[in-house]
């Protein structure tokens, strides 16, 4: 005879974690040096309010389970939210390398075809040298204030990170995706030739 356990059944999921940390540690706080210089403070309830309101921009995008969607940036809050709005809603988090030369770059974003690219303005001139290489990227989005947006932007149709957030809805079922569903891409340092994708 078969005798199954009582544990619950839930999958392993990036949304879950995000979930969890809402329902449970809302109120703990986020520090971020920004790139401006400031540092910016929000709870974790703030941080998946807003992680909510990127998965619905990018689905509202287009943007769709399997997709690439490609990070240069530093560690910060808005580079949290990428993190489990992409992966929470199936598509997978590439987060590139800044200190890979532009033509390594020009490779890797091609190779996995990336479709959004995410970038810190400290990287605008690289972007500016690359995003005439990258054929696959539909979207670049400026990851700062909309006060903040450059006069001359590095790459044509330049998109706010907040305004491209602004409008979308806080609510978000998340899809119950299978718990072995790819979640990030990186591309490995120490190779010979071509840098090789771990997903």
């Amino acid at each position: 005879m078969s005798v199954n356990g009582l544990m619950m059944q839930l999958p392993l999921l990036i949304s879950s974690i995000l979930e969890h940390a809402e329902r449970h540690h809302g109120d703990l706080v986020i520090v971020s040096r920004r790139i401006e210089g400031d540092l910016h403070r929000c709870s974790f309830q703030q941080v998946a309010v807003r992680t909510r309101k990127l998965a619905n921009a990018l689905v509202a995008a287009g943007v769709q389970q399997g997709e690439r969607v490609a990070t240069v940036a530093w560690n910060g809050y808005r580079h949290v939210e990428i993190y489990y709005a992409v992966s929470g809603i199936g598509a997978i988090t590439h987060t590139l390398n800044p200190r890979y030369s532009p033509q390594q770059l020009i490779y890797i974003i091609n190779h996995a075809q990336d479709t959004t690219l995410f970038f810190d303005a400290t990287f605008a001139p690289l972007i500016k040298a690359i995003a005439p290489h990258c054929p696959t990227v539909k979207r670049w989005v400026l990851m700062c204030d909309p006060d903040r947006m450059p006069a001359e932007p590095p790459v044509d149709g330049l998109l706010n990170y907040e305004q491209f957030i602004a409008d979308a809805s806080d609510k978000m079922v998340w899809p119950q995706l299978d718990e072995n569903t790819a979640c990030t891409l990186s591309y490995t340092n120490g190779t010979t030739g071509n840098r090789k994708g771990v997903l």
